[in-house]
């Protein structure tokens, strides 16, 4: 299918990175078919997922969008409401300057939407696991779907197992927010299936490891987010097309925007895609955020931070570091302190009171989660690096919501507010974390500056994990890249034809 199969080691390709464009093993496909034949599931294809007008409104008529239903894996796109209703337009939000202090506006497109997991993990989940079903690589009767994360895609490899009729292990940090735990508990067939790894986001080596050591019994499949290039492709096509509707449709009532940039945390490096296709079709800057606690990129990796759904110390295999523009890192203190702001009374009424935002946006920030109040700050500091001006649009993704994060809440009061998080509070925390946001910490990479953080993997993928370093080399390259995203409609085709199969 593409020159990546013809130049490179075609079994890493498969069997490591995700990237079959053919039915490998036809005994376990038989096996795929005969199981969703019996309990009646079929697969949306990545073109559906991006164009959600194509797909059949009454499959989900009546149902939860959070059961454990394989009909729901046609409302894993960007077009649900908070009901699981289908919308015209993604939901989203477009900050003003009496919130960010620029002028640029900020348009951030809300993942708690993404159906029982309320975060756009899911999507990252689907599109690793079914090109492993639909090219016979995975096998519901014999494999488990093993899901290393730092939280959320973990859950949403475990609804995408669950509801494709296989089992599903989640392997994630003891230290993440309890509420991802809890979830798990309720979906899981075995408590056996939660794996917990020492330490919290800044441990994926740890994680790593796990997984190395149940790779060694062969019912085990891994499912590495960081490494999987189906979790890139997907994000290219169908995050990237999300986002480039949600700015047209900003555009309309201000046809002199211009995207300028795209900010997007870098856990997997799987969203980030979703700046290539912007890149592509807008010359749209792409800005790479981490945790300053641990700067990776910036300084090479060392520490340990809070921001949940930024793992670090590691540059994961599929960040085209090479396309990516901007670095900038962001404390955990400012995301956990706005948290609090955004959630409380005392923080909403000092935002609507004081510094007149409107009272519908200061709604909408209980939809920012950890990292996406990251990614919006990031958005501040690069308009402030760039001089953007009022035409100069910056877009980004609110990749959960802050409901996953109580129990954080809860030790930030205890912690910094002795448990009463008054207006005061709130007016130091906005002057802190929003009023002065200034462009320290931030590299405007240079060629050089793209090497480096590229070579920095080297470490991870090559010694460590056993990835050919023809693979690893191929990936300076936007050829490379370019022969990614030509999986997608390959992969469209080899699902009409599994659907076909199962139907019949």
């Amino acid at each position: 299918m593409t020159s990546l199969t013809e130049t490179l080691d075609s079994e890493a390709l498969a069997t490591q990175l995700g990237l079959a464009d053919h039915v490998v093993d036809e005994a376990s496909l038989k096996n795929s078919v005969k199981r969703f034949k019996e309990q009646g599931i079929v697969l949306p294809t990545f073109s559906q997922l991006a164009d959600p007008s194509t797909i059949d409104r009454g499959v989900c008529d009546g149902l939860d969008k959070n059961a454990p239903d394989a009909r729901n894996l046609f409302r894993v796109h960007w077009y649900n409401d908070l009901d699981g209703n289908r919308v015209s337009v993604p939901d989203h939000v477009v900050l003003p300057s009496s919130l960010t202090g620029i002028p640029s506006p900020i348009i951030v497109m809300f993942g708690d939407r993404f159906p029982m997991i309320t975060a756009h993990k899911v999507l990252a989940a689907f599109s690793c696991f079914a090109p492993r079903v639909i090219t016979g690589q995975f096998d519901p009767t014999r494999h488990r779907a093993v899901w290393p994360s730092t939280g959320n895609y973990a859950r949403g490899g475990i609804a995408i197992s669950r509801i494709m009729a296989s089992r599903g292990v989640a392997v994630l940090p003891a230290g993440m927010s309890q509420e991802r735990f809890d979830w798990l508990d309720r979906w899981v067939s075995d408590p056996s299936d939660i794996v917990r790894t020492p330490g919290t986001e800044s441990n994926v080596k740890e994680i790593y490891d796990a997984c190395n050591e149940m790779a060694k019994n062969p019912e085990n499949f891994i499912l590495n987010q960081f490494c999987e290039f189906g979790n890139h492709a997907g994000h290219y096509e169908v995050t990237g097309r999300a986002l480039e509707s949600v700015f047209e449709h900003v555009l309309k009532s201000n046809p002199n925007l211009r995207l300028a940039a795209f900010t997007s945390a870098t856990g997997s490096a799987g969203t980030i895609g979703a700046g290539d296709r912007l890149k592509d079709h807008h010359g749209t800057q792409i800005v790479a955020v981490e945790a300053l606690e641990c700067p990776t990129m910036l300084e090479n990796g060392f520490g340990e931070h809070n921001i949940q759904g930024i793992g670090d110390k590691h540059i994961p295999l599929i960040h085209n570091v090479m396309n990516t523009d901007i670095v900038a890192a962001i404390s955990d203190r400012a995301t956990d302190e706005l948290d609090v702001m955004f959630n409380t009374d005392a923080g909403r009424r000092y935002l609507v009171e004081r510094k007149k935002v409107p009272a519908d946006v200061v709604a909408a920030l209980e939809h920012f989660g950890f990292s996406s109040i990251c990614n919006v700050l990031a958005a501040i500091k690069t308009a402030k690096l760039l001089n953007l001006g009022e035409n100069d649009a910056i877009i980004t993704i609110a990749t959960d919501g802050g409901a996953l994060y109580p129990s954080e809440r809860v030790k930030t009061l205890a912690r910094r507010f002795h448990n009463d998080f008054t207006e005061v509070d709130a007016a130091e925390v906005f002057s802190e974390h929003l009023g002065s946001v200034d462009t320290d910490h931030m590299l405007d990479c240079t060629e050089q500056d793209k090497n480096r953080i590229f070579n920095l993997g080297y470490y991870t993928w090559v010694e460590q994990q056993g990835t050919p370093l023809s693979v690893f080399e191929a990936r300076r390259s936007q050829s490379f890249w370019r022969s990614i995203r030509g999986y997608i409609p390959v992969w469209d085709a080899l699902i009409e034809d599994f659907n076909a199969r199962v139907q019949s």
